[in-house]
């Protein structure tokens, strides 16, 4: 799964939800079920997320969304294998670019200028 997200150091909820394709009910939600993820919240309460925040929530939104664990499942998960879910979240991400890029090359090999 690819996030379009420009280099900030903080990101709103809402560009979160947009990138993610889910609503922000449901980032609220994971953030008080899950402990990784810890958005600062400004003087009016707005969440802040950081990259790190971002990269939890990719781990989260591949674990439920995309595996299909149940909340719980995913919490055990996260627990037992914290370093393993991140290094293969990470070869993920890179792989998954690697695929955006041949599609890419694919794309421009089928229509030449």
């Amino acid at each position: 799964m690819i996030i379009n997200l420009p280099k900030k150091r903080y990101y709103s909820i809402g560009e979160l939800a947009k990138a993610f394709g889910v609503k922000t009910s449901l980032i609220r939600f994971w953030e008080g079920e899950f402990d990784i993820l810890q958005p600062k919240k400004n003087k009016k309460g707005n969440r802040l997320f950081t990259e790190k925040d971002v990269d939890n929530l990719k781990i989260i939104y591949r674990l439920v969304k995309v595996n299909g664990y149940t909340l719980e499942g995913a919490k055990n998960r996260l627990k037992e294998n914290t370093n393993k879910i991140v290094s293969n979240n990470e070869i993920i991400n890179k792989l998954e670019g690697i695929k955006l890029e041949l599609l890419k090359i694919k794309s421009q090999l089928n229509n030449p200028l």
